[in-house]
């Protein structure tokens, strides 16, 4: 999965770093990230090569991997509509001075291509943080601009004191079996059109366990029994922490689906179930286990 990277190293750990040369930037803008993509590797700008048009004292110390540290760069942003500065340091092909690579704009899909290994979940990880920064500069109780801590990552208030740490929202993932077969689902909408798991958010005051069973009578009308804890997945894509299980259908079959969640919702053969595709998702390793389980 995305998150398995070893053996690089990832470190979390915030504290005050200082930007070198050689640290890596990470630049956002509406939904793209500025990157050098190759047939085998995403490559991020280094300090030296960041463009003028970002300003100097705007990065914000992200993680550590395998010694490399990850900073968060602003870009400004200019005009009415909301766009990049039509100029020569911030176009939207960036090609820094005495530098070979050229650094384009590209979607942060891109990060969910495994080809990309450990760059991808660095990428990814860094865009989660980065939407957090963006939507947690002020205030939601008293209005005021909010600074970050010097020993957390977290942002405050200097008046009236409040603490704002990244959110992480919890969701599970659920394969629910009925003998050999698998139900698959498709959403109804979005870009992502392949086959998926039943899928949702924890409600306030609800377990995790709750959530499952909720869950899969809302989107497809069916009751579940054994639930079974598989594994935890950390999906900065959507912000959450998923939890997957497995549990059995209870009683009657037949899918009542959710048409404003779903388009698709199906039993589908051990032996039909896609499978070995090499994905980061938890969706997918949970449908790789159930093919080759017996």
């Amino acid at each position: 999965m995305i998150q398995d990277i070893a053996p690089h190293r990832y470190d979390n750990h915030y504290e005050e770093k200082k930007i070198n040369e050689n640290s890596l930037v990470m630049l956002f803008h509406h939904g793209k990230v500025l990157v050098n993509k190759t047939e085998t590797a995403l490559l991020y700008l280094s300090y030296k090569e960041v463009p003028v048009c970002v300003r100097e004292k705007s990065f914000t110390y992200l993680f550590t991997i395998d010694e490399q540290d990850y900073f968060l760069g602003r870009v400004p942003e200019h005009s009415r509509q909301n766009r990049l500065a039509d100029s020569q340091e911030c176009r939207e092909e960036y090609v820094p001075e005495g530098i070979t690579k050229v650094y384009q704009w590209e979607a942060v899909s891109i990060f969910r291509e495994k080809k990309y290994g450990f760059r991808a979940f660095a990428g990814i990880t860094a865009y989660q943080l980065y939407q957090w920064y963006r939507d947690n500069r002020i205030c939601s109780r008293c209005g005021s601009n909010l600074v970050h801590s010097h020993q957390e990552r977290m942002m405050q208030c200097p008046d009236c004191g409040q603490a704002v740490y990244p959110r992480i929202s919890p969701a599970v993932i659920v394969g629910i079996t009925n003998g050999d077969q698998l139900l698959l689902t498709k959403y109804a909408a979005g870009d992502y059109k392949r086959y998926a798991l039943v899928a949702g958010f924890t409600e306030i005051g609800e377990t995790i366990e709750e959530t499952v069973s909720r869950e899969v009578m809302e989107e497809v009308g069916l009751k579940v029994k054994n639930i079974r804890y598989y594994k935890s997945q950390p999906w900065s894509f959507s912000g959450t922490l998923l939890m997957g299980f497995f549990a059995e259908v209870d009683g009657s079959t037949e899918i009542r689906m959710d048409e404003n969640e779903l388009a698709v919702a199906e039993w589908v053969k051990r032996d039909q179930v896609p499978h070995g595709e090499g994905e980061i998702s938890l969706t997918r390793e949970m449908m790789d286990i159930f093919y080759k389980s017996t």
